[in-house]
């Protein structure tokens, strides 16, 4: 057992040397990353077309990265916003490693890209211990997943400096509480923003693109308590 965990809490190690390596000379070149963290058929795609969408016509420099296991179907939904566009094949790995978005990146991501939008893998578990170098990790639940959601998974919902719930034009039919689901966020994660959004009615439209020009500019974002006991 204890080799186990000596290596998971090596290849973490690992994993965080290359993130601040990744983060250093993205930083300096001027761009910043956000990494997107959900469950399976949270809605995560449809609502990153959007805000794309979105960045293209406010003329940011935009691109993103979508990981999945298998098929470039989200890959071609994305690449429908007009910004560039790139699909990785984990191969079975259920996470985003920050060696392997570095080794995408190289030779593809356009110089003047100011945010760089990571759809990582659908999973709640493995993503969540590891950075990617980014500046605003975000974490989505649709309002289909149940409030528990955030009790269920801490670390996620624990480090995340955003949430973001998806699909609001469906919280009536699935009775949906959101002063439940908002107390479960600050037990896991206190002073975190919620934020509400529905791809389908329009509400929250360009609240994530807002929320990650604010961190490109240098704004302060929130500080997990858990990040902090971690460091």
């Amino acid at each position: 057992m204890c080799r186990v965990v000596d290596l998971q809490q090596a290849v973490l190690a690992k994993n965080e040397a290359a993130a601040r390596i990744l983060r250093t000379e993205l930083t300096t070149r001027g761009t910043t990353v956000v990494n997107l963290l959900s469950s399976p058929g949270s809605g995560k795609t449809a609502l990153l077309e959007r805000e794309l969408l979105l960045a293209r016509e406010r003329g940011v420099p935009a691109a993103a990265l979508t990981a999945d296991l298998a098929t470039e179907n989200d890959a071609e939904r994305l690449a429908r916003s007009g910004v560039p566009v790139k699909q990785i094949l984990t191969d079975g790995l259920c996470h985003l490693e920050a060696d392997m978005l570095a080794r995408h990146l190289h030779n593809w991501l356009p110089e003047d890209t100011r945010l760089l939008f990571v759809e990582n893998v659908g999973n709640l578990v493995c993503p969540a211990s590891y950075d990617l170098g980014e500046s605003l990790r975000v974490v989505l639940a649709s309002v289909t997943e149940g409030e528990d959601k955030p009790l269920k998974y801490p670390t996620a919902f624990g480090l995340a400096h955003l949430v973001v719930v998806t699909k609001t034009d469906m919280a009536e039919p699935a009775a949906f509480d959101e002063a439940v689901f908002r107390s479960n966020v600050q037990q896991v994660n206190p002073g975190v923003e919620v934020v509400l959004t529905s791809v389908r009615s329009g509400e929250g439209a360009g609240c994530l693109l807002d929320r990650a020009l604010s961190a490109a500019k240098g704004s302060a974002v929130h500080a997990p308590v858990m990040a902090q006991a971690r460091a």
